[in-house]
C-alpha cells in the first residue's frame, strides 16, 4: 500500500473470522492491562491562562456560570494528592503492573509521582503534554506539542514513553505526526478491536494497540455506574467472557482508571475486588502497554 492516508480509511472487516493467534507468553489466554490516566495538573483551568474550568470526569462542578470553578479544581487535585497513591497501593500489594498514560504537565507538577511510576517499573503511554483536545490545534501546533510531551515526560521519567493517546479522539494529523517524529511503538487512538494491528502510514508500518471507554470507570461520571459492585461485576463480566473465549482466541483486555473517579474508597474497593478475582485465575498475562508492543513486533510481523 502506498497511500499516505491508508490510515485513515475505515476498516469494517479488520480480522474477521481469521483471528490470528497471539502466542502470548506462557501460553496465557488473556493479556490484561491496567490503564492509569494521569491528567490532574494538566486540565484546562484559569490559574494556566484558558479562561475556562475543566470539569470532564468529575462528580460534577458547580456549573451554570462563566468563571473559575474551584469545586472542579478540587476534585481534579484530590486524584493527584490522594487517588493515584491508592490505586498505586492497590496494585503493589498484589504485585501487578500496569501502564501509565501520562500527560506530561501533570508530571511535572507532581515529582513524586513521577518518582514513583519509575519505582513501580511503570511504562508510560504519553497523554500529551496536557490533557486537551487535539482538534483545537493546527497540524503544526499538534506537532509541536508532540514533540514537547515527549521531551517533558523523558526527563520527568528518566526515559521516553513508548506510545501515544491523545484526549478522546486524534485528528487526521496524528498518527502521521506520530511517523513523522519517529519515536513511538505505537498508539492507542483506536477502540475498533481486542487485538493489537498494523496500520499503513506514510508507507510505514504502525502498530495500533486499541484501548477501551467500555472497560472504563469513565462511566462513574456518565451516570451509567454508580457502585463498587456495578465497576466490579462489568470488568468481572468482560474478564470471564475474554477468558473463555481466550482457550481458543486469546485476546486483550484494557482497564481504564481515573484516579479522581476510581481512587475515591467507594470505588476503589470495586478495583480491588476485581484484581483478586484476576488473581485466582491461572494464564492470565498482567503486563504492561509496552510489552504487548514489543511481544507483537517480535512475533506478529509487519504484513500479518
Amino acid at each position: 500500500m502506498n497511500d499516505t492516508c491508508d490510515h485513515l480509511n475505515r476498516d469494517f472487516v479488520g480480522y474477521g473470522k481469521n483471528l490470528p493467534h497471539p502466542h502470548w507468553p506462557d501460553n496465557a489466554r488473556l493479556a490484561l492491562n491496567f490503564v492509569i490516566n494521569y491528567e490532574e495538573g494538566s486540565e484546562l483551568s484559569f490559574a494556566d491562562g484558558d479562561g475556562e474550568t475543566e470539569t470532564g470526569l468529575t462528580e460534577g462542578g458547580a456549573g451554570g456560570f462563566e468563571g473559575r470553578d474551584l469545586a472542579s479544581e478540587s476534585m481534579y487535585e484530590y486524584g493527584s494528592r490522594v487517588g493515584i497513591w491508592r490505586v498505586f497501593r492497590l496494585l503493589q500489594e498484589r504485585k501487578m503492573t500496569a501502564t501509565v498514560f501520562a500527560t506530561a504537565l501533570a508530571l511535572e507538577r507532581n515529582p513524586a509521582v513521577a518518582q514513583a511510576i519509575c519505582d513501580a517499573g511503570y511504562d508510560v503511554c504519553s497523554h500529551g503534554r496536557r490533557w486537551v483536545r487535539a482538534q483545537r490545534f493546527t497540524a503544526e501546533q499538534e506537532a509541536e506539542e508532540i514533540h514537547a510531551a515527549y521531551d517533558s515526560i523523558t526527563r520527568s521519567i528518566g526515559k521516553p514513553p513508548v506510545g501515544w493517546y491523545c484526549r478522546y479522539a486524534p485528528t487526521i494529523n496524528t498518527r502521521r505526526l506520530l511517523v513523522e517524529h519517529g519515536g513511538f511503538l505505537y498508539d492507542s487512538d483506536a477502540y475498533n478491536d481486542e487485538l493489537p494491528y498494523w496500520s499503513n502510514v506514510l508507507g510505514r508500518h504502525h502498530l495500533i494497540i486499541p484501548y477501551s471507554l467500555a472497560n472504563n470507570d469513565g462511566k462513574f461520571s456518565r451516570g451509567a455506574m454508580a457502585t463498587a459492585n456495578d465497576f466490579f461485576e462489568y470488568l468481572r463480566d468482560s474478564f470471564d467472557m475474554l477468558y473463555e473465549e481466550g482457550a481458543v482466541a486469546p485476546k486483550m483486555m484494557s482497564v481504564g482508571l481515573h484516579l479522581r473517579l476510581v481512587g475515591h474508597p467507594g470505588r476503589a474497593v470495586g478495583l480491588a475486588r476485581f484484581l483478586d478475582y484476576v488473581l485466582e485465575k491461572q494464564h492470565v498475562w498482567v503486563c504492561r502497554r509496552e510489552d504487548i508492543a514489543k511481544h507483537w513486533y517480535k512475533h506478529h510481523s509487519h504484513n500479518k
